[in-house]
């Protein structure tokens, strides 16, 4: 085993769109001992994720809508859970932030006269959102790399970050895994002053996800260090391709593709959605809806679109099958040269589709005339969609919750910073798009807090005290190393990972039953008490996936603590997650034929969503509180005093 260290002032983690923008601002601000650590500069969710025009929400900059930041802010801060002031930091600084991306060369399209134009997204009542085509954050991401390899920004490649060192609730180091080494176990102990986390959402706890295999998440180490989780119940769950892992949102829904279910041998079609609606225009203005209101909603499964969700884990999960989308048939067992009933379906859909000149042919040609880049996507991807079916299945896309931080994105421990989707800014519901500005502003803010920090005076500590807080440390991190030296269990990590990730899928994710996630908490935190007993002794190329399962089923522990902790507490279906309720109703259509007991549950009517729950680790056990949201602050508009009050801040007067 060999252990280096080294001394880096400000360290980023993660090399997604948020770590790169956190490197530039920092550097702006004048800092220039830094570095981003990264497992692997190619992977992530910001590089290797989209969807048909994947979405940047900002404040309108076109036309003659109204808005405002305050408007904004108070849309944000609506979605239940979310505090006030990340609300208005995040709508204040979008322009900001979509104007330096386009600075860099991200193309985001505007119109001759230089308007960046808007379009509805879900849970958005304006015109907020824009994109640059189906791979928005690989663009952002490529923009931001190159400006922070323009600037020469230290980039440590294959460097995996496996534990948080603090003393006394500061960040003083990091413990890494050098993946580039393979003859013997290779660490480096990076001693630092500021740690900002952009590590994106712990993708690898769930099993049937749209997130990039890469993209696995390290809050656990956080938790461990302990970081305060927030919101850690509230998910996104959606309808994706299994292979590319990939959204079906927007064009992919709105051209109406048909549904077909087979057992698992590919055998016995059906159109399975025709089982349950009777009246085809209701069946495809449903189907249309679900292109910008992707997400599933519990709020919209009494009548509204997430019963296509519904209906698609029914056939799953349930029954066992599998359900594909074919774009070559429209639904209805319609010939080719059919007509569907556009005029019949709700006057949205058939006004959109007027307006799209979409109303004729099949799913596939509505597509290619409305959106062929979205064709080009699968068949970048060997699927032609023009001749094949694509297998769907609802997954987990995206948390909304992650670890708790304050109005400059700082965690509770001094110097550790929570940006992108590891920050939980976010609440219940979102406008689609908002994480990918939340990132960008997160980076800002993370950047600033560190800034402002350095201004105010603080006592260090002398050279032997902090001697004498890295030997401890330094003792804390070889035990960490020595996990894996103890293990001496008979399964593999990845019949490890693959148990565990089911079992996440399984009980916790957009259907949760308060018995299953009892079941699953309890076998989670039995593999970690008995970890080593259980995997085999990894090899040294093995390492970097024995301490992300480590990480990982640390997450899963935090995570279903927290949304037995929600249930127990009375707390109802809410956002995209449907808690079962043997006393509460059956989701559905009126004349449609019922759903199965399944999914009886009470809306939580936002009975909890002005109360944020932080989970929080200590001595291996986790506890949960409750807090009101912090509100929308108010702010004092007058320029003179504000003038002044900047000044102060940034030093222009001491």
């Amino acid at each position: 085993m060999k252990l280096t260290e080294q001394t880096i002032t400000h360290i980023i983690i993660g090399s997604g769109a948020a770590g790169f923008q956190a490197a530039l601002r920092l550097y702006q601000n004048g800092e220039r001992n830094l570095a981003i650590i990264t497992e692997n500069i190619k992977s992530g969710t910001s590089r290797n994720t989209g969807s048909d025009k994947q979405t940047y929400y900002k404040l309108t900059l076109s036309g003659s809508d109204a808005d405002s930041v305050r408007n904004m802010a108070e849309d944000l801060f609506a979605g239940q859970c979310v505090d006030g002031d990340q609300a208005l930091c995040e709508a204040a600084l979008s322009p900001r932030c979509f104007f330096a991306l386009t600075e860099l060369g991200v193309p985001f399209p505007c119109t001759e006269h230089g308007e960046f134009m808007g379009y509805k997204t879900d849970h958005d009542r304006g015109r907020r959102a824009t994109s640059a085509g189906p791979y928005t954050s690989k663009l952002m991401t490529e923009a931001l790399e190159k400006s922070v390899k323009e600037k020469h920004i230290l980039i440590l490649d294959q460097l995996q970050a496996i534990q948080l060192l603090t003393y006394m609730n500061h960040i003083k180091g990091i413990l890494c895994l050098d993946k580039k080494e393979q003859s013997e176990p290779t660490y480096k102990i990076i001693w630092c002053q500021n740690v900002i986390l952009a590590t994106g959402g712990p993708a690898g706890m769930y099993h049937d996800s749209v997130y990039p295999v890469s993209q696995t998440g390290s809050t656990g180490m956080a938790f461990e260090a302990g970081a305060s989780g927030k919101n850690l119940t509230e998910w996104q769950f959606g309808m994706a391709s299994l292979n590319p892992r990939w959204n079906v949102s927007g064009t992919y829904m709105q051209v109406l593709p048909n549904f077909i279910s087979t057992d698992q041998d590919g055998n016995d079609e059906k159109e399975f959605l025709l089982d349950y609606f009777t009246k085809l225009p209701d069946l495809l203005s449903m189907v249309f809806l679900k292109g910008y209101q992707w997400p599933f909603d519990v709020n919209k499964i009494f009548g509204g679109s997430s019963v296509i969700d519904l209906l698609v884990y029914q056939e799953t999960v349930l029954k066992k099958r599998r359900v594909f989308l074919d774009y070559r048939v429209n639904p209805g067992k319609l010939e080719k040269d059919s007509n569907l009933p556009y005029t019949s379906m709700i006057p949205e859909a058939n006004e959109y589709l007027s307006r799209a000149g979409a109303c004729f042919g099949t799913p596939i040609e509505r597509l290619k005339h409305m959106n062929e880049p979205a064709i080009h996507f699968y068949q970048d991807h060997h699927i032609d969609l023009f001749k094949e079916r694509l297998e769907i299945a609802v997954c987990t896309q995206h948390n909304n919750g992650g670890l708790s931080t304050n109005h400059l994105w700082e965690t509770n421990i001094s110097g550790l910073y929570a940006i992108g989707e590891v920050c939980a800014s976010h609440g219940v519901t979102r406008p689609g798009g908002t994480a990918l500005n939340a990132g960008q502003v997160g980076a800002v803010r993370a950047a600033e807090g560190i800034f402002l920090k350095r201004r105010v005076h603080t006592k260090r500590n002398d050279s032997s005290t902090e001697s004498d807080i890295k030997e401890k440390l330094h003792i804390q991190a070889l035990d960490r190393i020595r996990l894996s030296e103890l293990a001496e269990g008979n399964h593999t990590l990845s019949e490890l990972w693959i148990n565990a990730a089911k079992r996440m899928s399984a009980a916790a994710g957009m259907i949760r039953n308060q018995a299953q996630m009892e079941a699953a908490l309890k076998e989670a935190e039995d593999d970690i008490s008995h970890f080593v007993q259980k995997a085999k002794s990894p090899s040294v190329s093995q390492l970097s996936l024995f301490y992300k399962l480590y990480d990982m089923l640390l997450s899963q522990k935090m995570y279903l603590f927290a949304m037995l902790d929600y249930a127990k507490a009375g707390g109802g279906s809410r956002g995209s997650a449907l808690y079962t309720d043997s006393l509460g109703e059956l989701p559905g259509f009126p004349d449609c034929k019922p759903f199965d007991e399944l999914y009886r549950c009470k809306l939580d009517l936002k009975m909890h969503s002005q109360e944020i729950q932080e989970v929080t680790l200590k001595k291996g056990i986790p506890s949960a509180s409750r807090r009101p949201v912090r509100p929308l602050p108010e702010v004092d508009y007058f320029f003179e005093n504000q003038w002044k009050i900047y000044r102060e801040r940034i030093g222009m007067i001491d």
